[in-house]
């Protein structure tokens, strides 16, 4: 190796160790996210238990929980599609329960569908505690005028019906509406990217790789 050759090769050296730590970091976080990933799930699908008295949005996320109660007041209609379905709203009600009120995503409805009549008198609801993270810089404010919502903002939908802010996704509500279909909780849109970034990191490694080789067959051809 000439001396003009050693600068660029352990440049390309140096680069390619950052480029390759980084895709180990990243590999590192995918078996990281994948523990956090199956704990929720874990949680989500454990025994329902009572609402707790405070609930807390970090340390009782996902808690599974189960009332008995009534639906009370309008229902608020947040936008939303399901795959083969189509476009239609989540329904969103006041739930009286034990001298409390708080706020039940009862489910899917599709445009143009009637809800139907509420269950006459006690129903249990079995689903999980969760306050969604919906809401950005673009999110349009809800149009209250025609009750339709473009995210569940917990606190602006307890708020608007007078709950405390904690909201139940039901994952089963008895007796049920035949029209409305429950959407229960999962860790499906958890964001867990790790292995592409992982993957581009590696690639970009072999490209640094191709072009230093390149580079310094280059420049040895020069010198001869």
């Amino acid at each position: 190796m000439t001396r003009r050759m050693i600068l660029p090769f352990l440049f390309g050296i140096f680069g390619m160790a950052i480029l390759i730590g980084l895709g180990v970091w990243q590999l590192q976080r995918l078996e990281w996210k994948e523990a956090v990933l199956a704990d929720i799930d874990s949680r989500i699908g454990s025994a329902p238990v009572a609402i707790p008295a405070m609930p807390d949005p970090d340390a009782d996320r996902y808690l599974p929980v189960e009332a008995v109660g009534t639906f009370i007041g309008e229902e608020l209609r947040v936008l939303a599609s399901v795959k083969l379905v189509g476009a239609g709203h989540r329904l969103v009600s006041a739930f009286e329960t034990d001298g409390r009120r708080v706020l039940v995503d009862r489910g899917f409805l599709p445009l143009q569908t009637d809800a139907g009549t509420r269950p006459d008198g006690a129903v249990t609801v079995v689903g999980n505690i969760h306050w969604p993270d919906e809401i950005d810089g673009f999110t349009p404010a809800p149009d209250l005028e025609n009750n339709l919502w473009f995210a569940r903002d917990v606190a602006a939908m307890a708020n608007a019906l007078g709950t405390e802010p904690v909201l139940i996704i039901a994952r089963d509500i008895t007796p049920r509406s035949a029209a409305i279909t429950p959407m229960p909780v999962n860790s499906a849109g958890i964001p867990n990217d790790h292995l592409s970034y992982a993957i581009t990191w590696f690639s970009l490694a072999f490209v640094w790789l191709g072009m230093t080789a390149l580079l310094l067959w280059r420049i040895r051809r020069k010198t001869d």
